[in-house]
């Protein structure tokens, strides 16, 4: 099918579910209609680009017809030219604007996401980093607008981070997190250490979708459930009664613990969630194994295993080892400002996309 076509087919489909969703046939209560909805409150924005795009080709073919005149004044001559330069450097813009419209989209982009941490190697220097990589989040979160739910939070008593989990809500939240997953490195020295010397550690962040009860079945007879005292540093609320939760998902082996509530309930609906997810995700990985030529391009994986990124201290230093970005502002990404990181791996993302749509 030739671009073209595929545009005009774009904008037959999007005046279709136009006419489907006006002219009362179908009821406004029923899942078709919200299904049909959702289509076309994905379709307006394409549609409306691609118009943009076609009034813009018939413009230049109007001013390329224009210079063709020969009895053309010298002004309007100019301002044909000028039109021309322009559009011939607009148009190509709008394909591509288009082209990654166009893309498919993940299957949980949409979604919310639950973030875990995890200290790694490195002692309590890997657990305060783990805790600087919490705030972090959570300050990208607060300025994206979105809504930073802590699950779980288990603190060694210094101010470091053992484990800690948050789900959060909002736009488009696991498609600009869904690359953070992964090792994250720091360099610094310590401020423990006497001779300056300079110390690496790690931590690890996974960004899970949310899943939905209609996404991943749980059944009771696959669990095993353990109830016991919160304790340690790190519960939230440690008390006197067995309200700490531990489930353990016989089939897949995975265990999620939840101790934060004082409520027993309130802590098991919690670990279920976490539970949903992490199983989601690995049904969502089991899928992009499937098609991994399509899914691997130079931002990696997303393996839990992959050391993804370095917070060198001393040079104020981050760099992103999987599109070799380094950036000197290291303060301000740990203040929570993620934006270039995210939007660069975006790109990258987009632009392997389209070149295996192109080849």
């Amino acid at each position: 099918m030739s671009w073209q076509r595929k545009l005009e087919k774009v904008l037959e489909r999007y005046e279709e579910l136009k006419r489907l969703l006006s002219d009362g046939e179908i009821s406004a209560a029923s899942p078709e209609f919200v299904k049909l909805s959702k289509e076309y409150a994905d379709l307006t924005a394409i549609a409306e680009k691609i118009e943009e795009n076609q009034k813009s080709v018939r413009n230049l073919a109007e001013a390329e017809a224009m210079l063709a005149d020969t009895s053309l004044d010298t002004e309007m001559r100019a301002m044909a030219e000028e039109e021309m330069y322009a559009l011939k450097e607009l148009i190509p813009q709008q394909d591509h604007a288009i082209r990654v419209m166009l893309l498919p989209k993940d299957e949980a982009d949409d979604r919310n996401a639950i973030i875990e941490f995890r200290a790694g190697a490195g002692g309590d220097e890997a657990a305060l980093f783990a805790a600087n990589l919490f705030r972090m989040y959570q300050r990208y979160a607060e300025r994206q607008g979105w809504k930073f739910e802590i699950l779980n939070y288990t603190d060694t008593g210094i101010g470091g981070l053992r484990d800690a989990s948050a789900q959060i809500n909002g736009k488009s939240v696991f498609a600009k997190l869904k690359f953070e997953s992964g090792v994250h490195r720091v360099q610094r020295v310590p401020d423990t250490e006497a001779n300056g010397r300079i110390h690496t550690s790690t931590a690890t962040v996974a960004v899970l979708p949310e899943a939905e009860e209609v996404d991943i079945e749980i059944l009771e007879k696959d669990l095993r459930i353990d109830v016991f005292r919160s304790g340690g540093p790190g519960g939230q609320s440690v008390n006197t009664t067995d309200s700490a939760v531990r489930i353990t998902h016989i089939p897949s082996g995975l265990v999620v613990q939840q101790q934060d509530e004082k409520s027993q309930h309130k802590n098991k609906a919690k670990a279920l969630r976490v539970l949903r997810a992490r199983l989601y995700d690995q049904k969502l990985a089991a899928i992009d194994a499937a098609r991994s030529a399509d899914r691997r391009g130079q931002v990696g994986t997303g393996d839990r295993s992959e050391r993804i990124r370095t917070f060198n201290y001393p040079q104020g230093r981050i760099t992103d080892h999987r599109i070799n970005l380094t950036l000197y502002k290291l303060d301000r990404v740990l203040e929570g400002e993620l934006d270039e990181l995210i939007e660069a791996l975006i790109a990258e993302d987009q632009a392997a996309k389209l070149s295996n749509v192109d080849e």
